[in-house]
Parts: structure tokens; sequence; C-alpha cells
């Protein structure tokens, strides 16, 4: 019989080390399949892995809390016009150092279209408009670190 794989991903949790390192975050959580880990700054550093809850199964109390506290998305704004960060990493608002931005306050753009990057384990995503309308709001600078869910543009 075979068995189960069991324990951490070293490489992983030391990828994450390294991000935090990398761009002055408190704490940086990835979800993949039915694990999902945390690696924080807080005092000491903490390496957590909880199950992903499922339909019908309570989340332990750890990952609950963690969810709980994820940046709240742009208070006081409709959530359906603002784009939020998909991903922790550093924000770039153009395709290179010195380029022009992708977008600007008062800009057009269409559904589709670049709106920024975020650098995330060394690989640059493009951040895609979910929608075509005006940019109303740009509410991260170039050059800083995103959370996970943070308000990164207002589209109207």
């Amino acid at each position: 019989m075979a068995e189960k794989k069991s324990g951490i991903d070293q490489a992983l949790i030391r990828d994450l080390a390294n991000i935090l390192n990398e761009t002055d975050l408190t704490e940086i959580e990835v979800e993949q399949d039915d694990l999902r880990i945390r690696v924080s700054r807080a005092g000491t550093p903490q390496y957590v892995q909880a199950p992903i809850a499922a339909p019908g199964y309570a989340a332990p109390a750890a990952a609950a809390a963690a969810v709980a506290a994820a940046p709240a998305a742009a208070p006081g704004r409709n959530p359906a016009n603002v784009v939020n960060a998909p991903m922790v990493g550093t924000v770039y608002m153009a395709p290179a150092p010195g380029a022009r931005a992708f977008i600007e306050v008062g800009a057009t753009v269409k559904e589709g279209q670049t709106l920024l990057i975020i650098e995330a384990m060394k690989t640059m995503n493009q951040i895609p408009s979910p929608k075509s309308g005006k940019v109303t709001e740009i509410l991260v600078d170039d050059g800083h670190p995103v959370e996970y869910g943070q308000a990164l543009v207002v589209i109207e």
C-alpha cells in the first residue's frame, strides 16, 4: 500500500518567508487545494497549517481568525466598482521602470485591459480590469506591497 505524503512543504515556507523579507509585509497566506499556510512576523515567526473549510465543515479558530483579519475592500465604496488584489505582492503601475503607467485617474478602461502588475514570488502578474468604465481612484502606490483583498483601483 502506498502511504499518503504528510508534512509541510519546507521550500514553500522558505519562499513565503523570503517574500516577507523582500516586501516588508508582516504576514502572507496561501491556499492550495485543501491546504492553507500562513507565515507571520507577529512577535516570533509563525507557521500555520489548517484545512480550508468545506461546506458543512467548521473552520478551525486560527483559520477563521485569519480570514476575519483580512484587509477590508475600500470602506464606503460600492464593492462592485472596486478592484481588489488577488494576491500578496508588490504593485507596479507601469510595465517597466520609467515607462508610462497602465492607467491614471480619469482614464477610460476596457474589460480585460491591464490595470497594473503585482509581482509575487518573482513572477509579474498582470491584473486585468474586470469591467469597462472610468478610473475614479487609484488606491495604491507604485513599488509598494499589497495584501490579498486590498483595494487597488475604483472603476465606475
